[in-house]
């Protein structure tokens, strides 16, 4: 019998680019550069940044709060699907994706495992999907037809429309015909403005910035979902996991802190540490945008996943036929064992040293 399993177009694809990717590897293994030790003994973990932005995990090497491992930038990424591939291809050790992005790959045969979260909204920071104030736009049916702006296909942007899309009761033939149309974050509003796209998806400083020049306003948001929820994952290979145990260990304990920091530290003392950061990384960066950061956006203390982070997204797929049903739990997908925020080694909203947060 045929299987009920029909993955999706941007399933297939992703599954395909692994699949490439990973015989490609195969093939150029003995000129491949895997995973190293520094001199005194630390694992050296590749990844992959973005222009002008900090991570977690770029703050808690600032910080001081690894001491098994030694971040290695190996470039920037183009996308959380991208990111991901390239950790699972072994490219890079972790990469950093929208969660229904890891199911799909998961799915497509990739071995790997979430450990920490890595971004999400909160009070402050989300991504809103916006028209123009004269685009006669006000309802989701009004979008049949339209185009959406979004950075890649098969994650956070095109999940979140169409969820929406379905809980305010369009049909799925219905939902097929609203088209997707990839930009670059910098470009999408510009895009959105000359009538290019009906809506735009943007986040971040681009969300900001959007709103400061006027004539937009969003149609709906992750945030109006889900509310404060995290959406993303940092996820390592089932290999790495497993021979450097102590390195991810120290990864995880190290970010999750990290987070917590940008939790529970000043506003003013953020954007000035990240600007220290972005200077001495010397990758002749912008720090302009700083001034627009408004929080980490990761709601959850320490970045501690929780099973419904993975589970809504399992049943949305299910539900569309692009998983089949029981083919995964959310935990098979993530484990919480090296975060001390959730394995008892610091009270789960303690600071990040273990200490009681002060009210800012």
């Amino acid at each position: 019998m045929p299987s009920p399993f029909r993955p999706s177009r941007s399933l297939r694809a992703l599954a395909a680019a692994f699949a490439v990717a990973t015989a490609a590897l195969s093939l150029t293994a003995c000129g491949t550069s895997g995973p190293t030790t520094t001199a005194d003994g630390k694992d050296v973990v590749r990844y992959q940044g973005t222009t002008g932005q900090v991570t977690a995990y770029e703050l808690a090497a600032d910080l001081g709060y690894f001491t098994k491992i030694n971040l290695h930038w190996e470039g920037d990424t183009t996308s959380g699907p991208a990111n991901i591939q390239a950790a699972a291809t072994k490219q890079i050790e972790f990469g950093s994706a929208f969660n229904g992005a890891v199911v799909k790959l998961i799915a497509g045969g990739a071995p790997v495992k979430a450990v920490l979260s890595s971004y999400g909204a909160d009070d402050k920071n989300y991504t809103g999907y916006f028209v123009r104030d004269d685009s006669g736009i006000t309802s989701a049916r009004d979008l049949i037809g339209k185009k959406v702006g979004v950075n890649t296909l098969g994650a956070h942007h095109e999940f979140i429309t169409r969820e929406w899309l379905h809980q305010q009761g369009l049909s799925e033939a219905e939902i097929k015909q609203v088209q997707f149309v990839v930009l670059p974050p910098v470009s999408t509003e510009d895009a959105l403005r000359k009538g290019q796209i009906d809506v735009a998806a943007l986040g971040s400083v681009f969300r900001d910035t959007a709103i400061a020049r006027g004539g937009l306003h969003s149609l709906y948001t992750d945030k109006d979902l889900f509310g404060q929820f995290d959406y993303g994952t940092y996820v390592f290979r089932n290999d790495y996991l497993k021979d450097h145990a102590d390195a991810v260990k120290d990864f995880v304990q190290g970010t999750a802190r990290a987070t917590r920091w940008l939790q529970t530290t000043p506003h003013d003392e953020v954007v000035a540490k990240f600007e220290s950061i972005i200077n001495k990384r010397g990758r002749n960066e912008n720090t302009g945008l700083l001034k627009y950061y408004t929080s980490y956006g990761v709601p959850v203390p320490g970045a501690v996943i929780a099973e419904r982070e993975f589970q809504v997204w399992i049943d949305w797929l299910v539900r569309n036929n692009e998983l089949p049903q029981g083919k995964f739990t959310a935990k098979d997908l993530y484990t919480n064992q090296d975060n001390p925020y959730d394995n008892g080694t610091y009270p789960p909203t303690s600071g990040p040293t273990g200490e009681a947060v002060v009210a800012k």
